[in-house]
């Protein structure tokens, strides 16, 4: 069976390994850009989320479960850098109280093990520059080096005898006697085409289905900054504040990295493109296309006062410095410098709800992975499972 996969990112990469280690089944993965995991993929934290926020019985939650485990083993197999520090996730205000409680309570219905709330003694023990009211500790999250990760699978998708074509776009597909041919390989029919294009990936739908979007894609950018030599002794692991739930962004975190270095971030900023990584990266078609859209015309209604704060602390370092203080208070403008950026794919509804779980659509020969932000790299192996299992028979 011939499977083309289009979108070199980590989920992409993932299920071509998982495909090609089978028999049955020859891979071609097709990359727009001439690396792969460009995008999400190459410009991520670098954490293994073991599924604490998501919504119990929601595929993102089954998914991140057995996804961690999962990356963690292939990371020992291959040798790749890896470390299961744990996280905190740290109450800062009365308010927090009791969505800290929920948060742990959700993550024991989500199968966590080891979940506890640290004494005051225990947080300063571990994170001694913390302040919290109350803390949860999360032993089962961890750091990882992504790019090694993706890497081993193109190695791996390679060596098993798959494909793997940089700087291919692929703009046409047509159907002919129940098989998919692209425009740049129009000679090889394929029995599968499945989209992993990310922040593409509704314009891909429609492209390739020809058919109305459902969602639309739009991009917020995550901005960080680095932490100085001398203040990377503030942060030890990962330390977390206690998220709004209404929305899938964790909020303003410190993370140490796999290269130790320490970061903190991301705030959520509406892009001007959707591959835009500066304020200054700006497109009018794709700003248009959102721009346009009712269900990011009621988004921006419903949350204009999250939408400005976010945008202020792209714009003013201070206003981004206060969100690291209220975890950290002693972290000054002096110990941080401004970092890597990445883009969300994010999917929103036409009632401006942003869309919370992972969506997958089938379209007779096709399959097209529409919505799979964070924590698809965590997920990538569990995904590729998920989509194998229900979608190609």
């Amino acid at each position: 069976m011939n499977i083309a996969i289009v979108g070199g990112g980590i989920v992409g990469l993932a299920i071509g390994h998982k495909l090609q280690s089978k028999r049955q089944y020859n891979i071609d993965l097709y990359e727009k850009e001439k690396q792969l995991g460009f995008h999400q993929s190459g410009r991520n934290s670098g954490v293994l989320h073991c599924g604490l926020a998501y919504k119990p019985g929601s595929v993102k939650a089954k998914l991140a479960v057995s996804g961690i485990k999962q990356m963690i083993n292939y990371c020992k197999k291959h040798s790749i850098n890896h470390d299961i520090c744990g996280k905190i996730v740290v109450a800062t205000s009365n308010h927090h109280l009791k969505l800290i409680d929920n948060l742990a309570e959700r993550g024991k219905m989500n199968g966590l093990k080891g979940l506890k709330f640290l004494s005051d003694g225990e947080l300063k023990q571990r994170e001694p520059f913390v302040k919290s009211l109350k803390t949860l500790l999360v032993p089962e999250e961890g750091i990882v080096d992504y790019k090694a990760v993706m890497k081993s699978m193109s190695n791996n998708i390679l060596s098993s005898g798959g494909n793997i074509y940089l700087s291919s776009k692929i703009e046409k597909i047509k159907k002919i006697n129940n098989k998919m041919y692209i425009n740049i390989n129009s000679s090889k029919a394929y029995d599968y085409i499945i989209n992993c294009t990310g922040l593409q990936a509704d314009i891909t739908y429609k492209k390739f289905s020809k058919e109305k979007r459902k969602m639309k894609i739009v991009p917020f950018r995550g901005e960080y900054y680095t932490l100085t030599e001398g203040a990377k002794k503030m942060v030890n692991h990962l330390v977390y504040p206690v998220s709004n739930p209404k929305f899938p962004f964790l909020g303003v975190h410190f993370t140490r990295m796999a290269n130790g270095d320490r970061e903190v971030g991301p705030n959520a900023v509406l892009a001007f493109k959707r591959e835009g990584y500066k304020n200054s990266d700006i497109s009018i078609k794709d700003m248009v296309d959102y721009l346009s859209y009712p269900g990011f015309l009621n988004f921006v209604r419903k949350n204009f006062l999250f939408c400005i704060n976010e945008f202020s602390t792209s714009i003013l370092k201070s206003s981004f410095l206060k969100k690291a203080q209220v975890l950290i208070p002693e972290i000054t403008s002096n110990d941080i410098f401004s970092g890597p950026a990445g883009v969300r794919a994010q999917g929103i509804d036409l009632k401006g709800n942003l869309i919370m779980d992972f969506d997958v659509i089938k379209t007779n020969n096709q399959i097209h992975i529409l919505n799979a932000q964070s924590p698809a790299a965590t997920c990538s192996l569990a995904i590729a499972d998920y989509i194998i299992e229900n979608y190609i028979k």
